[in-house]
């Protein structure tokens, strides 16, 4: 850098305010949240100068300062608008709760509860009574149990079952359940040895049979929940595996992974599963159970009382807001069926219900957006093979293009969370509420503005 340069950026970083002076200026706040946006900008303010840039103005200085303690002062966990038309979207928090279970998790989690005190003896009670006795009626389990996610609930329950000893599993159900999550990894971390069993797309009840050894103390099921192997295939149907186990004096256990207590287009049920006589089903919560992150294991009383016993119950357990979550969601499945629960009411959401919403956003948009259609799925791994389509809302992005609209629509309050197809923008209603569809409308429209 020549001199003269050196003496005119100097003579430029002058006039840059001072931190405390910047913060003043700035919307009500607390101090050091003020102070911390202030440094930011005037260290991005200098950095531009140094770099050959101009100084901003006062104005433009202070608009900085203050968009980013906007940033700085809403939370990191935000609530968005989910537009993508995946209804259990894994990144976006799975299976939205019911306005019941939110009601019952605002009441418990605003002051004390019962949640490990028997209100009848006054004695210290277990909190898995609050959901044990719904879990049972609604599957016809002997006992259940519920732990924090469906990979702690396999990896209990081979620890409690299996032990150290070996563990079957077909080739085709090595499955990965999301986030590098993989059943093998469960499996060793359970203290159990992986012993793997027929081929990828054929695995016959004999070659389990012929598998177990002196070492043998579990064969697990996985479900193929989040892919499907066709042609020409062939695997053992849960009963037999169930009757092979009982006849060799090992445990069974079914990951059935996603977790309907209701029929579901083709996904087995959990009732079902506990029906065909594994000592042990797992399942998720917040999948197609619509309910809280958990992961639950239903079976014989004996089986999942080993379960309760194991060290392991203690670290994987729910806290009360779960609880409450879970409690609730199970009693509208009771009480009032399927479609009292958010996210299954999304996958069978009707065409005329879409398609008023979808014209509704595309008039409130412009001329930019028009009514077409789309696929969504239903996400979390679950319904590999089904297809959501139904009526959407495409927009045309203009010249900036599709991606730079979704960081603009990223960057809204609420953010809301789209998709491209075709390079356009696509506004899937099936994820969104009436409400929800206005403020996406609105946030497209100020987006292209």
């Amino acid at each position: 850098m020549d001199t003269e340069t050196e003496r005119k950026n100097n003579e430029s970083l002058r006039g840059l305010p001072s931190v405390e002076r910047l913060a003043t200026r700035l919307p009500a706040a607390p101090h050091h949240l003020a102070v911390a946006a202030a440094r930011e900008a005037i260290d991005a303010a200098r950095r531009a100068v140094l770099d050959g840039g101009p100084l901003l103005s006062d104005e433009e200085l202070t608009s900085a300062a203050a968009e980013r303690l906007a940033r700085l002062s809403r939370p990191s966990l935000r609530r968005v608008v989910n537009a993508t038309g995946v209804v259990l979207h894994t990144n976006l928090g799975r299976a939205p709760l019911a306005p019941a279970a939110v009601a019952r998790v605002t009441e418990v989690a605003g002051g004390y509860s019962n949640l490990e005190y028997d209100l009848e003896s006054g004695a210290r009670g277990s909190r898995g009574i609050h959901v044990e006795a719904l879990l049972r009626d609604l599957t016809g389990a002997e006992a259940a149990l519920a732990v924090n996610n469906n990979a702690a609930a396999v990896m209990l329950a081979l620890a409690a079952l299996a032990g150290d000893g070996e563990v079957l599993v077909s080739r085709g159900e090595l499955v990965e359940i999301g986030g590098s999550f993989r059943i093998p990894e469960i499996l060793a971390h359970s203290g159990a040895t992986l012993v793997e069993v027929g081929t990828t797309n054929r695995t016959r009840l004999a070659d389990y049979a012929a598998a177990i050894g002196e070492r043998t103390t579990a064969i697990l099921r996985v479900h193929q929940s989040n892919f499907r192997i066709v042609g020409f295939t062939e695997q053992p149907r849960p009963d037999e595996l169930a009757a092979l186990a009982r006849e060799r004096g090992i445990a069974m256990v079914d990951d059935l992974g996603s977790g309907a207590l209701d029929e579901v287009h083709d996904e087995p049920t959990v009732g079902a599963a506990v029906a065909a006589g594994s000592d042990l089903v797992c399942c998720s919560g917040d999948k197609l159970l619509g309910g809280p992150q958990a992961g639950i294991l239903f079976g014989r009383a004996e089986a999942v009382e080993r379960c309760k016993r194991h060290p392991l119950a203690r670290a994987m357990r729910l806290d009360k807001l779960q609880i409450a979550a879970l409690e609730e969601t199970l009693r509208l499945h009771r009480d009032e069926g399927p479609e009292a629960l958010p996210a299954l009411a999304m996958i069978e959401a009707s065409e005329q219900e879409l398609r008023l919403q979808a014209e509704t956003m595309a008039a409130s948009i412009g001329r930019r957006a028009a009514v077409g259609r789309g696929s969504g799925t239903p996400g979390g791994g679950s319904l590999a093979e089904v297809a959501l389509e139904g009526p959407m809302c495409w927009v045309d992005p203009g010249e900036a293009g599709a991606e730079a609209l979704l960081a603009r629509l990223r960057k809204g309050d609420p953010p809301v969370i789209a998709r491209i197809v075709d390079d356009q923008v696509v506004l899937d209603p099936r994820t969104m509420s009436d409400e929800e569809t206005t403020i996406a409308a609105v946030a497209v429209r100020e987006a292209l503005a």
